[in-house]
């Protein structure tokens, strides 16, 4: 089966834990390293000859545009992941549109493809927030991928649908829903196949869940990574004990548990494996 592959295209300081410690007015100050951590990924993605989704921040696209270029030519599906990663959670819906609209067009100029996919900052497509999907809809996106169906204290839905979905707007458009993976344990829905989730879990578990999902649910698997999370030699910012460990835990092991992934497991980008897999219908946006 082939599972889904996807990074968010952004620098370490746009992690949500320096939203109350570095000014949006600073970063254009601050060491830019996401050129060369995407490369790699690329490189190493070349070397598993898979194709993978990149969700690109409009900020990134405006300053790197030879870099979105660079995916694109290679292979791979160029998504949009906001301009200025704010959590949707905090702008109005006049707000999200004008962000939301000028990150796509500057990552389409910058690749010089159409982009149909989205994924919120910080996962921030929550119960509050599913206005959001009504605008991706209008604005042409064809599917999202922020939905987290856990629990947790920043983001989540935790009853929502745990695998691709399809969902209705107001207006009658449709828009997929491809949340990120989730098995269940008891009671609960355990987050796995992901960023800090795929650094700090030994990497048994990773593959177990990968292989429930796809054997005995017969579905694929989302996984995600950022750039950032393969530089263990990034800018030390300052931070407390707790996020600090969220933020950087293992970052020097995780190229090489990228690389086991790639070998175990095949992969494509969302798009594709969208068209290959049933769709359900889970009900409206709102």
């Amino acid at each position: 089966m082939i599972n889904a592959l996807s990074f968010d295209i952004e620098e370490y300081f746009h992690a949500e834990v320096f939203s109350g410690v570095v000014r949006r007015e600073q970063w254009s100050g601050l060491e830019s390293r996401v050129a060369r951590t995407t490369e790699l990924l690329l490189d190493v993605l070349d070397e598993a000859t898979t194709a993978a989704t990149f969700f690109v921040l409009g900020w990134v696209a405006e300053r790197h545009g030879a870099l979105v270029r660079r995916i694109a030519e290679r292979g791979h599906e160029v998504a949009c992941h906001g301009y200025g990663h704010q959590m949707i959670t905090r702008l109005s819906r006049s707000e999200f549109t004008a962000d939301l609209e000028r990150a796509k067009g500057l990552i389409e100029d910058a690749a010089g493809v159409g982009v149909i996919g989205y994924r919120a900052p910080t996962f921030s497509v929550v119960r509050e927030t599913l206005w959001s999907l009504e605008v991706l809809a209008e604005k042409g996106f064809q599917y999202d991928s922020s939905i987290f169906p856990i629990l947790h204290d920043r983001y989540g839905i935790a009853d929502a649908p745990r695998f691709a979905h399809r969902r209705t707007t107001q207006s009658g458009a449709e828009l997929t829903e491809f949340p990120l993976s989730t098995v269940v344990r008891g009671r609960w829905r355990i987050p796995v196949a992901g960023g800090g989730y795929f650094r700090l879990l030994p990497y048994w578990v990773t593959r177990r869940a990968i292989r429930d999902i796809n054997a005995r649910e017969g579905q694929p698997a989302m996984v995600y990574l950022h750039p950032w999370e393969l530089d263990a030699d990034q800018p030390r910012l300052p931070m407390g004990r707790l996020s600090r460990f969220r933020h950087s835990v293992n970052t020097g092991r995780t190229e090489s548990r990228l690389r086991r992934l790639l070998r175990e497991f095949e992969f494509g980008p969302v798009r594709a494996v969208l068209g290959k897999v049933d769709l359900p219908l889970a009900g409206g946006v709102a």
